[in-house]
C-alpha cells in the first residue's frame, strides 16, 4: 500500500467508508463503528494516517455535491469496509461516488471483503443478502474478475468457491484473510502470506478477451 500511495502512511490522508456494514441480514451499528474507530479485526483506520475522515454514502445525497467531491479528491486513500456488497454498490451509485472512480487516477482504493467485491462485475448468488432494486447480483465492474473472500472460514470452503465460480463464469480469485489482490494500470498481482486460487483463468472476461489484461485504477 505504501508503494501505491507513493508516500509514507503518516503523510497520507484517508477517508473510510463504513456503509456496507449496515446492509444485509447481519448488518448492525457496531460493525461500522468498530471499522471507523480502528477497533475491528482489520483496523485499516488505525495504521497511523496523517488524517482519517468518515464518508457515509447514505448521507451524500443530502450534501452539496461540490463539497463532498472535494473531500474525495483530496484524499490519498479510500478505506472501504466489508458487509453487504450489493447494498454498498447501490449506495455508491446513488450517492454518485461510483461515477467519480474513472477520474480518481491517483487515489488508492483499499477494500475489505464486500469493499473489494463491489468493484467486480458480479458477486454471485452465494453472497446475495440485501436485494437491490435491479434484482440481480451485478456490481460496478471496475475490475474484470470476481472475488470469493474468507476462504477457510465456516461455509467458505474451496468446494463452495468452485460452485460459486462456475455460476459467475468469469475469472475469479478465491482468497483467505492473509491475501490481497493488487490492481494497477500494470495489471493484477496477488499479494499473499496465506492461501488463494485463481479459478476460470481462461474464461472470457466481460470485454470478451481472455487471460490477463491491463486493469483499471487501484
Amino acid at each position: 500500500m505504501v508503494d501505491l500511495l507513493g508516500k509514507p502512511i503518516a503523510e497520507a490522508n484517508a477517508l473510510c467508508i463504513p456503509t456496507a456494514g449496515y446492509g444485509g441480514p447481519y448488518g448492525d451499528p457496531g460493525g461500522p463503528w468498530r471499522f471507523s474507530s480502528g477497533r475491528s479485526p482489520s483496523p485499516m483506520t488505525g495504521l497511523g494516517w496523517k488524517s482519517v475522515g468518515m464518508l457515509e454514502l447514505t448521507a451524500l445525497p443530502g450534501i452539496d455535491r461540490e463539497r463532498w467531491v472535494s473531500w474525495v479528491r483530496e484524499a490519498d486513500a479510500l478505506l472501504v469496509n466489508g458487509g453487504d456488497a450489493l447494498y454498498l454498490c447501490h449506495w455508491m451509485r446513488e450517492s454518485g461516488l461510483a461515477g467519480l472512480f474513472p477520474s480518481l487516477r491517483d487515489t488508492v482504493y483499499v477494500g475489505l471483503s464486500a469493499g473489494s467485491m463491489v468493484l467486480t462485475p458480479r458477486v454471485g448468488k452465494f453472497f446475495v443478502g440485501w436485494k437491490p432494486p435491479t434484482g440481480d447480483d451485478s456490481a460496478l465492474g471496475v475490475v474484470d474478475f470476481s472475488l470469493f473472500p474468507h476462504l477457510g472460514s465456516p461455509d467458505h470452503t474451496m468446494a463452495e468457491a468452485e460452485r460459486w465460480a462456475a455460476e459467475t463464469g468469469g475469472p475469479a480469485y478465491v482468497t483467505d484473510a492473509q491475501t490481497a489482490v493488487k490492481v494497477t494500470d500494470g495489471g493484477v498481482e496477488v499479494v499473499s502470506e496465506g492461501h488463494w486460487k485463481l479459478l476460470n483463468a481462461s474464461a472470457p472476461r466481460p470485454d470478451g478477451s481472455r487471460g490477463a489484461r491491463r486493469a483499471g485504477p487501484a
